[in-house]
Formats: structure tokens, C-alpha cells, sequence
């Protein structure tokens, strides 16, 4: 007579994922990398005023630094020269309009207004920029 023995029965493969093994659970997005990044004082300072402001840890502040900067490239040559231009141009419409004033030209000179606000608008979007 051949006696057989009954297998222990573990528990459902599902269990034992689930089962706790204890310690801090694990971090969804794993930091290893470092950086290293050269400030002066006062930068450091601000830096960390922010953070503090923010109510976060100094390397939370610069993480979400990091997610809402916007990068803008540097203006070539020529557009350099086209604001230059549109510098001039405006100064030149500035001498206009207090010529027209001095004439007594008073349409002239609202006209001239209008255009030195357009283009005052204009510069002020171009340069808003963090370059």
C-alpha cells in the first residue's frame, strides 16, 4: 500500500502580493540623479525665501521650478535689428505728434498717439519674456 502525502496549500498567488511586508512604502517616482548648481548667496537666499513662501522644501520649490519654467530662445541679429528699428521708428513718431501739438495739428497728434501706444504695446510683449 503506497501512501500519498497531500500537498500543503499555499495561499492564492493574489494573497501574497497583497500581504504587507512591512517598512515605508514605495515611492512612485524613484530620485537618484543629482545636480549641482553654483548660486550666490543672494540667490540661495531667494531661493530659499520662496520655497519657504511656498510652504515646501527648498528642492520641492525648484522641482516645480523646473516644471513651469518656459525656455525662450535668444533674438538673432536681424530681429535685434527690427526692434531697433521699430525703437526709432517709435521716437520719430514721438517727435511727430509734439511738432503737431506745437502746430495746433490736434487730429495729427491723436493719430500719433494711438500708433506710439500700438507700438509701446508691441515692445512691451516682445520683451516680457524672461531672455
Amino acid at each position: 500500500m503506497v501512501f500519498e502525502r497531500k500537498k500543503k496549500t499555499s495561499f492564492p498567488l493574489a494573497e501574497k502580493e497583497n500581504k504587507n511586508k512591512g517598512g515605508a512604502p514605495r515611492k512612485p517616482v524613484k530620485r537618484d540623479l543629482d545636480i549641482r548648481v553654483r548660486l550666490s548667496a543672494t540667490e540661495r537666499f531667494m531661493m530659499d525665501s520662496k520655497a519657504k513662501e511656498a510652504g515646501i522644501k527648498t528642492s520641492d520649490w525648484v522641482r516645480a521650478a523646473i516644471k513651469s519654467a518656459r525656455v525662450v530662445p535668444r533674438l538673432k541679429a536681424e530681429e535685434l535689428s527690427l526692434l531697433r528699428m521699430l525703437a526709432g521708428l517709435a521716437n520719430n513718431l514721438n517727435q511727430l505728434m509734439k511738432l503737431a501739438y506745437r502746430w495746433g495739428l490736434h487730429s495729427v497728434a491723436g493719430k500719433c498717439r494711438e500708433l506710439l501706444l500700438e507700438i509701446d504695446q508691441t515692445l512691451k510683449a516682445i520683451n516680457k519674456d524672461d531672455r
